[in-house]
């Protein structure tokens, strides 16, 4: 046995609570070993010495490295201890604090043993009912639709339908949006999120001078309230775009640092370095996005109040946190409890990239972006740097990034506004795009779909993947646009709400198992023999074969 692949931390990622009275664990081994049996050892704290319970622990899934074992305890005492036994070539071993041993003194356990002192509701995170059927579809909102046909349009500098660039603007605004609800709603879509709103002179609204009123070339606050008041009619949830890491350098508070310098009041609210020539801190190396001073109690309370005053006075369902892991812990603390207390299943999600395990505890996100997912599809479909066996290695080490709380609520996508489009990145391979939406949304989590997606829709990176919605190419007979009709139903009716998700892979098949249905994809570029048993979707199947890219969903 591997003793140094072994890893159990309690209160993390290894150990969570699931509510009040129930707790999941889970013991990392090397994939190399096979024990014949692996169980939790676990009491009450105060009795421990003498009453010891045994769990069967289940090998759950394997990634590149290593193999997971889990069980989940119901607990009368919801003050555990706890240790693991492991038994390889019929001798019993014992894994605690102390490490791997083969002896283990169960009156002395108060020194080693392992423990979730007492479960505290409040620290038990919490899944928001509405995510778990709940499709998401980003909306880049200057490039969707055009709704205001009476407005100025002299800023307009982009036909319809032309490559953008990086100052090209569309026309795009709020009111298109609402015109093109009822088209959303047909796809099964039941989420919006629209990246920034507020006033600012770039197409892309990341720089903001006015968090308070909405911008003049999208429309007005009624236009916004029309868009949120339908949607919510219709079933749909509004996330909007937070820019909270940094501002406009147009904002009224920047602008009284440029005119008084340190005798400004809001000298603080930004990072300044130096005063003569003026030096801060921004967004990358963009000087017209100042950062915020988060440290700052009085920039704290601004930024919160901006949050509230969009959920109370126009009910927002959420908010989707720019730049967010450049901001301070404390902050998103603070900002948790505030849109919690005005509105208590009001979404976070935050804009990270890579691994936010800290971020999700509870007490700061939600949930993130799941880029972490976007980069092995692009491994497996598109680079090629994935064989199938370890493109659900990787899956599964993503599994076991986070508890389960987490995993159901990360924000699954396969492009957005800031990559390129997925479909251009597999080479406009169709048949590679419907397989990878199909692990899009049988994945653990809440699918996100960038607009446009549905159509097929190419562009390379920022502005290329910010083209204009073409309108002429809906097709709601298409393959791609049944199957996403397809595949929103499932999640809306709740049949992919579980967090039962078993990914296995043989002679290039990948499995996904969910609770009620599963997944069988071809990973090969050739036919492979298959006989589906209850099959309620099929791409490139026929006759007892499915073609390479091919997949079958069944009902189980």
């Amino acid at each position: 046995m591997n003793e140094f692949a072994i890893e159990h931390i309690p209160e993390s990622k290894y150990c969570f609570a699931e509510d009040k009275n129930t707790v999941t664990l889970r013991l990392r081994v090397s994939k190399y070993d096979m024990p014949e049996k692996v169980e939790v050892v676990y009491g009450g704290k105060y009795d421990y010495a003498t009453v010891q319970l045994r769990a069967i622990m289940k090998r759950y899934c394997e990634d590149k490295l290593f193999a997971y074992y889990t069980a989940t305890l119901h607990l009368a005492d919801v003050r555990l201890v706890y240790i693991f036994a492991i038994t390889e070539n019929g001798k019993e071993y014992y894994f605690s604090e102390d490490g791997l041993t083969e002896h283990y003194d169960y009156t002395l356990n108060y020194y080693n043993c392992f423990q979730l002192a007492y479960v505290n509701d409040i620290d038990v995170m919490k899944p928001i009912e509405w995510l778990k059927t709940a499709t998401f579809y980003q909306i880049f909102v200057e490039r969707f639709n055009i709704g205001l046909k009476d407005k100025d349009k002299s800023y307009i500098n982009l036909k319809w339908g032309e490559l953008p660039k990086p100052k090209s603007f569309a026309g795009g605004d709020i009111k298109g949006i609402t015109e093109k609800l009822n088209y959303i709603n047909d796809l099964g879509i039941n989420a919006l999120y629209l990246t920034p709103v507020f006033s600012s002179i770039s197409n892309h609204k990341y720089d903001i001078s006015d968090y308070y009123n909405v911008d003049k070339n999208f429309g007005s606050k009624d236009d916004l309230k029309e868009l949120i008041d339908k949607a919510h009619a219709m079933g749909m949830k509004i996330v909007l775009d937070a820019v909270f890491n940094h501002c406009s350098d147009q904002i009224s508070q920047f602008q009284d640092v440029l005119k008084n310098g340190r005798k400004s009041k809001f000298y603080d609210w930004f990072i300044i370095t130096n005063d003569n020539p003026l030096q801060y801190e921004c967004f990358a190396s963009c000087k017209y996005m100042p950062k915020f001073n988060t440290s700052n109690k009085e920039v704290c309370e601004y930024l919160i109040d901006i949050a509230t005053y969009w959920i109370k006075e126009f009910d927002i369902d959420g908010w989707r946190l720019d730049v967010s892991d450049e901001i301070s812990h404390e902050f998103w603390r603070q900002f948790r409890r505030a849109v919690k207390e005005a509105k208590p299943d009001c979404v976070l999600i935050g804009e990270n990239w890579h691994d936010a395990n800290v971020y999700l505890q509870g007490d700061q996100y939600d949930s993130i972006m799941n880029y972490a997912f976007t980069k092995a599809c692009l491994d497996f479909y598109a680079f090629k740097r994935f064989t199938p066996k370890r493109f659900v290695e990787k899956l599964n080490e993503l599994l076991m990034r986070n508890c389960n709380a987490a995993n159901s609520m990360l924000l699954n996508l396969l492009d957005s506004h800031d990559t390129h489009r997925f479909f251009t990145q597999v080479n406009c391979d169709k048949d590679k795009l419907l397989n990878a939406l199909s692990m899009l949304y049988f994945f653990d989590g809440v699918p996100c779909i960038y607009y446009g997606t549905e159509i097929a829709l190419q562009g390379y990176h920022d502005p290329d993947s910010r083209r204009t919605f073409e309108w002429d190419k809906v097709d709601s007979s298409s393959t791609l646009t049944q199957l996403i009709k397809y595949l929103c139903s499932l999640k809306a009716n709740g049949e992919l709400a579980d967090n039962n998700i078993v990914i296995t892979e043989h002679n290039g098949i990948i499995e996904v198992v969910r609770e009620k249905y599963k997944l069988i994809l071809n990973g090969n570029e050739f036919k492979i023999k298959y006989t589906p048993l209850n099959k309620s979707f099929a791409y490139k199947y026929a006759n007892g074969e499915l073609d390479g890219w091919g997949f079958v969903i069944e009902k189980i």
